[in-house]
């Protein structure tokens, strides 16, 4: 039996397309600025965002941190969504290599302007200041969810108003790209620093990259060195990217269309959809979860569980509709099993 593997949308492998782009890239020490490749995928990405300048990173982790370790002090409060994936799943990154701590706002992974201006502290000397607002989008815990364009937009002006920096942690940005037809740049406009993955639904395998001004290019490039993330010859990666960049961006629209099927089919077999998926990701629920694992895993049928009852089945370019057909076959056997 194939395995049908929809634990995240980085289990992707390099289409042969792709391979081909990696053999045959032109490589250089790009410590000293001489990838041709590398120096192609940031020129390009920084382009497709309306930004200065751009940096390749090897994770999306690592561009979140040299980000909020470029715009923040130690000491300073940092604002993000419940859920955020700058506070969840980067290991206290910000705490340990910014040394700044993070508030979270709103609910279910997104605030508004007014959540904003209540969060800030007062300028006085016993609270820290609130220097950073991160956005999320698209929003992994809250079910793959679209950051609403004019909430962003109001929230920069209160940040702006308040002395803050923006950054938006973009890691499935083209997913709201593809979904609401807002191109790249009118998401990244209002922040300062902007990261996005090639490594998601772009299906690279590795790496994210870093855009924003070029005096915050140079000083996360800088980041970027302390953290251990300079690269030599990865125009082989780049190349990757750059593919990625070039041919995958719009059948982003497949894995959106995949993802809603699936939900639909979740819904008919019993099981609980958190919501209308709005891109690649279903959040469900079901009360039997060390079961669902068990007969799961043994139909070759990885789905991931993120919280007590509550797992999380992401499509991606390596799941085509006939899979998620087959999937929810595999997925009825599963219910009649748990129900005996």
């Amino acid at each position: 039996m194939t395995i049908l593997d929809f634990r995240s949308d980085t289990v992707t492998r390099p289409t042969p397309a792709m391979r081909e782009a990696m053999a045959g890239a032109e490589v250089g020490d790009d410590v000293y600025f001489e990838d041709p490749t590398v120096n192609r995928l940031q020129a390009l990405a920084a382009d497709r965002l309306g930004k200065e300048a751009a940096l390749f990173v090897p994770s999306g982790t690592m561009g979140n941190q040299v980000c909020i370790r470029t715009l923040t002090r130690p000491g300073d409060v940092v604002m993000a969504g419940q859920g955020a994936h700058v506070l969840l799943y980067e290991q206290g990154g910000a705490a340990a290599l910014a040394g700044v701590q993070i508030e979270t706002i709103g609910t279910g992974g997104l605030f508004d302007a007014r959540d904003v201006a209540s969060a800030v502290h007062p300028d006085e000397q016993h609270y820290s200041p609130t220097t950073l607002v991160t956005v999320e989008n698209t929003h992994n815990t809250s079910g793959g969810r679209i950051f609403p364009l004019e909430s962003i937009q109001a929230i920069a002006a209160t940040a702006r108003e308040h002395g803050m920096a923006l950054h938006l942690d973009g890691a499935r940005l083209f997913n709201a790209v593809v979904a609401t037809g807002v191109s790249a740049s009118e998401w990244a406009a209002p922040f300062d620093t902007v990261t996005f993955c090639l490594s998601k639904g772009l299906a690279a395998p590795v790496g994210s990259v870093v855009c924003g001004a070029k005096e915050q290019i140079h000083r996360v490039h800088r980041a970027r060195k302390l953290l251990g993330g300079g690269m030599r010859q990865v125009g082989g990666l780049a190349a990757a990217g750059i593919h990625a960049l070039e041919h995958h961006v719009e059948r982003l629209a497949d894995d959106h269309r995949n993802a809603k099927r699936l939900a639909a089919g979740l819904a008919a077999l019993g099981l609980e959809p958190q919501g209308e998926p709005e891109t690649n990701m279903v959040y469900f629920r079901i009360e039997d979860t060390a079961g669902f694992l068990r007969e799961t895993r043994a139909r070759d049928l990885w789905i991931n569980p993120m919280e007590a009852h509550v797992f999380r089945a992401v499509t991606h370019l390596d799941v085509d509709a006939d899979d998620i057909e087959d999937a929810l076959g595999r997925l009825a056997e599963v219910m009649s099993a748990l129900r005996g």
